[in-house]
């Protein structure tokens, strides 16, 4: 227990719940997201889902949007465009590798409705050069350094390297978390995103986004 005074606004919340309270908003502050689909997650999504109208409170006033999503069993703060000053910063390699799993997902869930949907390092190196032809494409150890930040930031989950011989071969599960950090009404509005990058146009650096990272 924290050697700070409980809030008073939340005495009415039982003393055996507050410790895990706690956890899931170090969670969704630190990463955005709370998965509940195993071991620890599991437990604390069962509890936030008792205390979700606090949590959207207590989020509120950082001008995050608290989601919930009971078919992945997940909860994501997501930072309100141009109100929030939590938001990721991504590199250009990293907003573009952003935007090809975005039509990765979204070309398989308009295929067929399924609440998993898995990749792999090949098929994202392959849609890379599909849709940025002109623009180099990431290599491996650059690539697998991005989907290592896009896992901590629970956008995706990867399988484990000592299961693959091959890193083309690693299985790539795209989260339903990662089309809400760069969400798009549809297929063109990506089109019309992804044109400023092949103009050449888009950030050097860092740039803002309208989600992700609320650390």
């Amino acid at each position: 227990m924290s050697s700070l005074p409980w809030p008073s606004f939340w005495e009415h919340i039982p003393e055996a719940d507050r410790d895990v309270l706690s956890d899931v908003l170090t969670e969704l502050l630190a990463t955005g997201v709370l998965l509940g689909t195993e071991g620890r997650g599991r437990t604390q999504y069962l509890t936030a889902r008792d205390y979700r109208r606090e949590i959207a409170e207590y989020l509120a006033p950082l001008h995050l949007d608290l989601i919930e999503d009971p078919e992945n069993s997940l909860l994501q703060a997501r930072p309100i465009p141009g109100e929030c000053g939590l938001t990721a910063r991504f590199s250009k390699a990293e907003s573009l590798l952003l935007l090809v799993l975005w039509r990765i997902y979204d070309d398989i869930r308009q295929s067929r409705v399924t609440p998993i949907v898995l990749t792999s390092a090949r098929e994202v190196f392959e849609k890379w050069r599909l849709y940025f032809e002109r623009i180099e494409a990431p290599s491996e150890p650059q690539l697998e350094r991005i989907l290592s930040r896009f896992r901590r930031l629970r956008l995706i989950r990867l399988q484990s390297k000592s299961e693959v011989e091959n890193f083309s071969d690693l299985g790539v599960e795209i989260l339903p978390t990662l089309p809400r950090v760069i969400p798009f009404e549809n297929e063109a509005a990506w089109v019309q995103q992804a044109e400023v990058y092949r103009d050449g146009g888009g950030p050097d650096s860092d740039s803002d986004t309208d989600g992700g990272d609320a650390a």
